[in-house]
């Protein structure tokens, strides 16, 4: 049986620390003396109030952001190590710090055509998204992106971005707090990249439709493990205000040393506001890989429901089914189901409170225990913890 899955692994995660710090410039502020009440219409005229400064020089349009990412889950199958297909969310029963991130970006112009994204990212999820790097699991893992861009001067402009750079496929990212669950799907676990090293080409010809394009080393890999490039391409269409639809296609040899197999995967995402509170959402990824000579593929679908009960308070359920017909994805054969029903409290605009149930299936006993044996379910409640904050001069 092969085992030659794209994105799940079972490390041990490494908790670390980020820490950094940065000088802010000090904003001045103009102050003056109250006037005196009544005043005599002889000394009413005086000087007009200073102008408030502004930021400008660097942070004028740098924006600066951070993430802290903690939770707590608790498996009905007490796993000893990671659970089974689950990332970043992998502890049984203790309190874990899945990530601590900081990032610096500027997005460029018609007036300033240079800018760049730098994120560092630290925790568990560090390791788990480094885990198929050919250079190394250590190699580049705290630099989640490193890229530069430069807004050409083509049509209503042309943007290019060199660097690395996290995937255009799927509904779901690495932060959470993009996310509307908690634990991330299957699909984004098991059947798309996490990032990409090469160049991105995006181009928006109206407000309705963008499209873009890139060339990359491949799947999760900044240094090369063959000598083919993997390509791809992104076509996003938002018909009206409540509907949008986006499409990735990408192909490329990712097998090591060879580049006679080639990986193809195409990722579908419609998103859809049928009020202000409610919002549906849905994700479909097929793949095909050959290994070996042995060809196999995956597909999976995901829905989501949003109910935005009020400012503070939404409830988003979720559910998958996922076919890995020759494991090459998950190591076994099997057929994956997944649902999972998330509380959200809002208690600040940049502090969100998760409550999880989450239940996974198989028609395979896949589910490690703590007892060493397998079982076809697997079953959790979790508690994530997300505070974020965001500075951009003006």
């Amino acid at each position: 049986m092969m085992n030659v899955s794209v994105r799940h692994s079972r490390f041990v995660p490494q908790v670390l620390a980020l820490l950094a710090t940065m000088a802010l410039p000090a904003v001045a502020t103009a102050q003056s003396a109250d006037p005196p009440a009544d005043p005599p219409a002889a000394t009413q005229a005086s000087d007009p109030p200073a102008a408030q400064p502004e930021t400008n020089g660097f942070w004028a349009s740098t924006e600066l952001g951070g993430l802290i990412d903690a939770y707590y889950d608790y498996y009905s199958t007490k796993p000893d190590g990671d659970a089974t297909y689950r990332l970043f969310d992998t502890r049984h029963n203790q309190f874990s710090l899945n990530m601590a991130e900081l990032w610096l970006s500027k997005a460029p112009t018609a007036d300033s055509r240079a800018g760049f994204r730098i994120r560092a990212t630290a925790g568990t999820a560090a390791t788990l998204i480094n885990a198929y790097e050919p250079g190394g699991q250590d190699f580049l893992k705290n630099l989640q992106e490193s890229y530069f861009s430069y807004l050409a001067p083509v049509g209503k402009g042309l943007t290019i971005d060199v660097g690395k750079f996290v995937t255009p496929l799927g509904a779901e990212v690495i932060e959470a707090k993009d996310n509307w669950n908690y634990s991330r799907s299957l699909l984004f676990s098991l059947a798309i990249p996490f990032y990409h090293a090469g160049v991105r080409v995006s181009y928006a010809p109206t407000d309705k439709v963008s499209v873009m394009g890139l060339v990359t080393n491949g799947w999760n890999n900044v240094a090369e493990n063959n000598s083919g490039k993997t390509f791809g391409g992104q076509v996003s269409v938002k018909p009206t205000g409540s509907l949008s639809i986006v499409q990735n296609y990408m192909t490329g040899p990712e097998q090591a040393d060879t580049n006679d197999d080639w990986r193809q995967v195409s990722d579908t995402t419609i998103a859809f506001t049928a009020s202000p509170a409610l919002t549906l959402m849905a994700n479909y990824d097929y793949g095909h890989d050959t290994f070996a000579g042995v060809g196999g593929h995956w597909q999976g679908l995901a829905g989501y429901a949003k109910f935005q009960a009020n400012k503070t308070i939404a409830v988003i359920p979720r559910f998958e089914w996922y076919d890995d017909d020759a494991g090459f994805t998950t190591g076994t054969p099997q057929t994956l189901k997944e649902a999972t029903v998330t509380l959200e409290a809002k208690a600040l605009d940049n502090l969100l409170w998760r409550i999880e149930y989450r239940g996974d299936f198989s028609d395979q006993d896949v589910f490690k225990d703590n007892n060493g044996g397998f079982k076809d379910s697997q079953h959790s409640i979790g508690f994530g913890m997300l505070y974020s904050f965001s500075f951009k001069g003006k």
